[in-house]
């Protein structure tokens, strides 16, 4: 994995980190002096409503979201090792065939970069203008697509806290409800309402905040590609398309 990558999966790691530990000191500061017997998180958790319930499917949705896409955007997988190399070797081999040769490689790598510099080995013949027109077309619509595959991800990031702040709301007024139909004087009542009524303002956090660092890493991550596509893209020309012509052509 390049440093680069490291640095940013470490800096999120730690992020993480630094929240979860936010978090628990939050809760130990909110349980001190607090009645003998607290109530377990999962019990907490059940108070919420019925917000909870889109709140948990959207925390289950959005590890799969992040999992999934964190394995399909490595770059061993998007850019396999050696393959311009091994391109230009199956161009350059037999020149009478080159272009054949090179359709044939780039759709044993069947990848976002196999897609790209197969639909520029397609225009070899007609040209450096053309062979460049395609490898930026075909890359334009591989970028679309990893960019639209992390859609999900930023709609979880930013939906959740409005889903906790909406369960907060409709607590907030069964709270109050509670309250009137006792009286004002209950003071305990009302303040037991209303840090139920939170859970779900800090449940709909608690998934937004790293479903969002994970979000930003993998958005990083595809510029850092797409950078690497463009270097491979140029010294394809260079090698391949110098004179205008390709090999075969």
């Amino acid at each position: 994995m390049p440093k680069k990558h490291k640095f940013t999966l470490f800096t999120l790691m730690t992020a993480l980190f630094l929240v979860t530990a936010v978090m628990g000191q939050v809760a130990g500061e909110e349980g001190e002096g607090a009645e003998p017997a607290r109530e377990s998180m999962f019990s907490l958790l059940r108070k919420g409503g019925p917000v909870m319930v889109p709140l948990g499917v959207a925390s289950v949705v959005a590890l799969a979201l992040a999992i999934e896409r964190l394995l399909s955007l490595r770059q061993t997988r998007v850019i396999p090792t050696g393959f311009i190399l091994g391109l230009r070797e199956q161009m350059t081999l037999d020149p009478s065939q080159g272009q054949e040769r090179g359709i044939h490689y780039c759709e044993r790598h069947d990848g976002a970069v196999g897609r790209i510099f197969r639909a520029g080995i397609l225009k070899v013949a007609k040209g450096e203008e053309s062979v460049e027109k395609a490898i930026y077309d075909a890359g334009s619509r591989e970028v679309d697509k990893m960019k639209r595959s992390l859609r999900g991800l930023a709609v979880i990031a930013s939906v959740s806290p409005l889903l906790g702040l909406l369960g907060t709301v409709y607590g907030m007024i069964s709270a109050f409800q509670t309250a009137t139909a006792v009286g004002m004087g209950k003071a305990d009542v009302l303040a037991k309402g209303i840090y139920e009524a939170l859970v779900t303002t800090a449940t709909g956090l608690t998934i937004a905040i790293p479903t969002l660092l994970v979000y930003q890493y993998l958005n990083s991550r595809v510029d850092a590609l797409v950078d690497e596509i463009d270097e491979m893209g140029i010294d394809f020309m260079a090698s391949c398309v110098d004179t205008g012509k390709g090999p075969g052509a």
